[in-house]
């Protein structure tokens, strides 16, 4: 006998249930994957008992929260935050800065996924992009990788001055201007977006969030402390990805450090949170915990999204699960702009 099936029932649309769907809607609480799943499951179970063929939007949101809530209370606080950032009807601009190394490029491909976010690009693809329009001989700079860019430094250092860092500044401001040209079509579409790499130095941000009122801005900055875990990495990416040879990495990995160390500074210096590398999943978890608490706080600050009592209370967390609003579940866990 063929299993009956529940839809998604809204006055537009009816979409059939999706385990799948709803387990990565729940993995943006913290929760572990395995559980999302298990979860999504029991709700379809349950649903089905009750004879719930057809359920809005509101209703699973609402079921969503309290499924969390039964393994903690957490998991269901963070889950609706998310479904409040979901509803900020601007876009979401992630900035994952760091040196060389720590993992940024991992950590933005599984934030992507767990926020629902369809575009992700490294500081690395736009200097690509602007070594293509401009010749080695006109600058050399953006020719050569970021921990390196002392090798072509063409002005006369003082006595001092670091040269890998002064070479990294300048290549940094010139991968800036291409960083800021994205981010303004991102916004102009309406899109949300993950940018990460080496030249999302703090300082050098300075303003933007300002310059992009229409967009929630969100700057952090990844760090691995431990230097043998550091160097275990290129280990790593080295066998993951041919083109990415160890030697390349390790040869220069004193340079790598230092510039991880003077981009720790300027974070720190101006109230940027770092976020030290452990394993993938504990870093993961706390960069999104960041990303929805300070989404919230920079939305409402802007007058975004009016600022709400903390819940304190069973009843009051009823209250802000009737509150919540789910736009589609076609796109549940990705938010959607007019």
């Amino acid at each position: 006998m063929k299993r009956p099936s529940i839809v998604i029932k809204d006055k537009t649309q009816g979409l059939p249930y999706s385990k799948g769907l709803m387990a990565a809607s729940l993995s943006v609480s913290g929760i572990p994957v395995a559980k999302a799943f298990t979860l999504a499951a029991e709700i379809e179970e349950s649903l089905l008992e009750l004879d719930r063929f057809e359920v809005t939007t509101d209703e699973l949101r609402r079921i969503a929260a309290e499924a969390l809530e039964s393994v903690d209370r957490t998991y269901a606080t963070s889950y609706l935050n998310w479904q409040e950032v979901e509803d900020l009807n601007i876009p979401l601009v992630i900035l994952l800065g760091g040196a060389t190394g720590v993992g940024k490029s991992t950590v933005a491909t599984q934030l992507a996924a767990r926020l629902g976010i369809t575009r992700v690009i490294s500081t690395d693809a736009i200097r690509e992009v602007l070594r293509a329009a401009v010749s080695r001989d006109l600058l050399p700079m953006l020719h050569v990788s970021s921990f390196n860019a002392d090798t072509v430094l063409e002005v006369p250092l003082s006595e001092g001055i670091d040269s890998v860092i002064m070479g990294f500044q300048e290549q940094v401001q010139l991968v800036s201007v291409g960083v800021k040209a994205l981010i303004a079509r991102a916004i102009e579409e309406g899109t949300d977006i993950i940018v990460e790499g080496a030249h999302l130095v703090p300082g050098f941000l300075q303003g933007w969030e300002e310059e992009f009122k229409e967009a929630v801005v969100v700057p952090i900055v990844m760090s691995v402390s431990a230097e043998e875990l550091h160097r275990s990495h290129f280990e790593i990416r080295a066998g993951e990805v041919r083109n990415r040879p160890r030697h390349k990495y390790l040869s220069s990995f004193d340079k790598i450090r230092r510039i991880q160390g003077y981009i720790n500074s300027l974070a720190k210096e101006r109230d940027v949170p770092v976020v030290e590398v452990f394993d993938l999943d504990s870093t993961l978890q706390e960069i999104t915990s960041f990303v929805i608490t300070s989404a919230l706080e920079r939305a409402q600050a802007r007058g975004v999204l009016e600022e709400k009592p903390q819940a304190e209370g069973p009843e009051d967390l009823q209250q802000t699960k009737k509150l919540s609003r789910m736009k589609s579940w076609e796109v549940l866990g990705r938010r959607q702009k007019k």
